[in-house]
C-alpha cells in the first residue's frame, strides 16, 4: 500500500501514527506528495490534491484521515483504536470534539501560511477565539476515562490538534491548562508521535 502525506499536515500525521501503532511499516510505503502546486503529478493520483491518501493493495484509493485510520486499524482483524460497546458513542462524541478543534486550527494554520497581504484578519481572529474556547472545553474533558485508557482515536486526534502549536506560534494553549498539558506530554512521548513530529514552518 502507498500512503501519500505532507510532513506538516495533522491529518496525514494521524494516518502515519496509525501505521506505526499497528506495526504496518512493512506494508505501507509513506510517500511525500507535492500539494498546492499547479501541475503537480500528485493530482493525477488524487485529483482533490488532499492528504492523506491511501492506495490499497487492490489499487483503490481512499481519502480522509478518519476513514484511512479506521481501515488501517482493522487490517489485522483486531481493531484497537475505536472503543466498542457502550463506550462507542461517547468515544465518537469526544473524537468529534477534538476533530472540530483540529479543523479550526488547520484553517488558522493555512491562513497564516498566506502572504501577509492576503491574510484575512477576520479569519485569524475567528480561529484564534475558537481555539481558546475549545481548549477550555478540552481542559474540562481531559479527565474522562477514554482519555486515559488504552490508546485510541480520541487521544490520537486531540494530540495531533494540540501538536499544531509547532506549526503555529500564536497557538499558545498550555498556560492555565495544567491537566491538558500533562496529558499531552505523556501522549506525545509515544514513539509514534516522536517519529511524526511536524516540521516548524
Amino acid at each position: 500500500m502507498k500512503l501519500y502525506i505532507t510532513p506538516g499536515s495533522p491529518y496525514a500525521r494521524m494516518a502515519r501514527i496509525v501505521v506505526i501503532e499497528k506495526g504496518l511499516g512493512g506494508r505501507v510505503e509513506v510517500i511525500v506528495a507535492r500539494t498546492r502546486a499547479p501541475g503537480s503529478l500528485y493530482y493525477q493520483i488524487n485529483p482533490s490534491g488532499r492528504v492523506p491518501y491511501l492506495i490499497r493493495d487492490d489499487g483503490v484509493g481512499m481519502e480522509e484521515s478518519a476513514l484511512i485510520a479506521d481501515y488501517l486499524d482493522r487490517l489485522d482483524g483486531c481493531p484497537s483504536l475505536s472503543p466498542a460497546g457502550e463506550d462507542a458513542w461517547e468515544a465518537r462524541r469526544l473524537e468529534a470534539l477534538a476533530r472540530s478543534m483540529l479543523d479550526g486550527l488547520a484553517v488558522w494554520s493555512r491562513e497564516i501560511g498566506r502572504p501577509h497581504n492576503e491574510r484575512s484578519p477576520t479569519t485569524l481572529a475567528h480561529e484564534r477565539a475558537r481555539s481558546e474556547r475549545m481548549i477550555e472545553v478540552c481542559e474540562r474533558q481531559i479527565e474522562h476515562p477514554l482519555m486515559h485508557g488504552p490508546f485510541n482515536m480520541v487521544q490520537l486526534t486531540l494530540a495531533c490538534a494540540l501538536g499544531m502549536d509547532v506549526r503555529n506560534p500564536d497557538f499558545r494553549w498550555r498556560g492555565g491548562h495544567p491537566k491538558l498539558t500533562a496529558w499531552f506530554e505523556r501522549i506525545s512521548s509515544r514513539p509514534s508521535f516522536q517519529a511524526t513530529m511536524p516540521p516548524a514552518p
